[in-house]
């Protein structure tokens, strides 16, 4: 029998709420999944804030790049507007809001760091600091496309558990992880084989896989052998029996 695969809310519940806001996290809590993903990167001042792209433009009415932004001026757009009118006014979370309300849930968290186009010098510093305070360090796990992060990560505190992301196949994958010191591997889907999975499991390596938007797809999977799922709608997504 496959393993039970585990269900997170990609950027939260993004295809029925504004993507990286609380409402959206809250949403997918509801919905019940077992976990959330979100991305971090820092303001001008050095606050870690949640949101996906490098620029406010496509999810705010603000226009810039979130590193030019004070903190002060970044909680001032609107990240709801976009999406829908109902949610006008909903505001770009800090990193904090967020593990303060996790930390009240049994949820997973992966944070993404952004740091494949800006360093964003001392970001790992930052958010193992909140995830410490917020006693998060074991609901948690660091993932980043810029594998220098994870590593940097990994070497601030080899506790936590860190992912590689890819979107791409590469070469025997699970010694490259080996190598660097992470743990586990996030992956695009379409990048997904059996030669991976089968692999992976056998160096005991959980491989993630995003964004999986069709349940079918999900259940294929989930008998593949994937840990879990990263998905737009995790509402549908956790009302599918995948125990068949």
């Amino acid at each position: 029998m496959a393993s039970p695969i585990s269900i997170f809310g990609h950027r939260g519940s993004p295809g029925t709420h504004p993507e990286n806001t609380l409402i959206s996290f809250q949403a997918a809590h509801k919905a019940g999944a077992q976990g959330i993903e979100l991305d971090v990167q820092l303001t001008r001042d050095g606050i870690p804030v949640v949101i996906h792209d490098e620029r406010v433009d496509r999810t705010t009415n603000g226009i810039g790049w979130v590193k030019d932004f004070q903190y002060e001026e970044i909680i001032r757009l609107d990240a709801g507007q976009s999406f829908s009118s109902r949610f006008q006014g909903t505001r770009i979370p800090r990193l904090e809001d967020v593990l303060i309300w996790l930390s009240s849930t049994n949820l997973i968290v992966n944070i993404e760091l952004k740091t494949g186009y800006f360093v964003y010098p001392g970001i790992e510093e930052k958010v193992i600091a909140l995830l410490t305070n917020y006693q998060m360090r074991d609901r948690c796990i660091i993932s980043s496309f810029n594998h220098y992060s994870v590593q940097r990560t990994i070497q601030r505190d080899s506790q936590i558990e860190t992912a590689i992301l890819l979107m791409e196949k590469l070469v025997d994958p699970w010694e490259y992880v080996k190598k660097i010191g992470a743990h586990g591997i996030h992956i695009e889907w379409q990048a997904v084989d059996e030669h991976l999975l089968k692999n992976t499991k056998f160096h005991s390596i959980p491989v993630r896989v995003f964004t999986v938007n069709d349940n079918t797809q999900i259940a294929a999977f989930k008998k593949m052998g994937c840990k879990a799922i990263f998905t737009d709608f995790p509402g549908p997504a956790c009302t599918i029996n995948y125990s068949v």
